[in-house]
């Protein structure tokens, strides 16, 4: 997915935690997407810094989706995700994308991924790996108006 690409659809999500939501639900709004996988050693060491994100930008309107990106066959096995979203305290919506429709629509290959766009719903900067929260944290400042 290319920066300045419109949001894609959040549709086809095998089962939605916390609260379903829309991409009409996020217009106007500054949304995080996270991809992750319950198989991904480096998404689970993530996920408490993912929560610090929520909670330290919730007051400027930050709206945090997680998208939980099976990798192989066990991990579509919808108890045990919901099990590690309950001990991590992924207190924001999550998606169960066990048929890739929400990873395809944002032509997603990778956990941890994490997409960031503005309040247009226009994606602003995307990243992935170990070092991708570090790289988001200038990005999310623009947006926010914190530089």
């Amino acid at each position: 997915m290319r920066l300045r690409t419109p949001m894609p659809e959040l549709k086809g999500v095998t089962e939605w935690v916390n609260g379903e939501v829309s991409k009409e639900d996020l217009q106007g709004k500054p949304v995080l997407i996270h991809f992750w996988s319950i198989s991904c050693g480096m998404c689970k060491a993530s996920l408490p810094q993912v929560n610090e994100i929520r909670e330290k930008y919730k007051d400027k309107g930050l709206q945090v989706i997680g998208v939980h990106m099976p990798r192989s066959e066990k991990d579509t096995e919808i108890g045990p995700v919901k099990e590690t979203i309950e001990k991590y305290e992924l207190k924001h919506p999550q998606a169960i994308d066990n048929e890739h429709n929400v990873v395809d629509a944002f032509e997603n290959e990778f956990v941890p991924a994490f997409y960031l766009f503005d309040q247009e719903g226009v994606l602003r900067h995307r990243s992935a790996g170990e070092k991708a929260l570090n790289l988001l944290q200038n990005p999310l400042n623009r947006i926010l108006g914190e530089e």
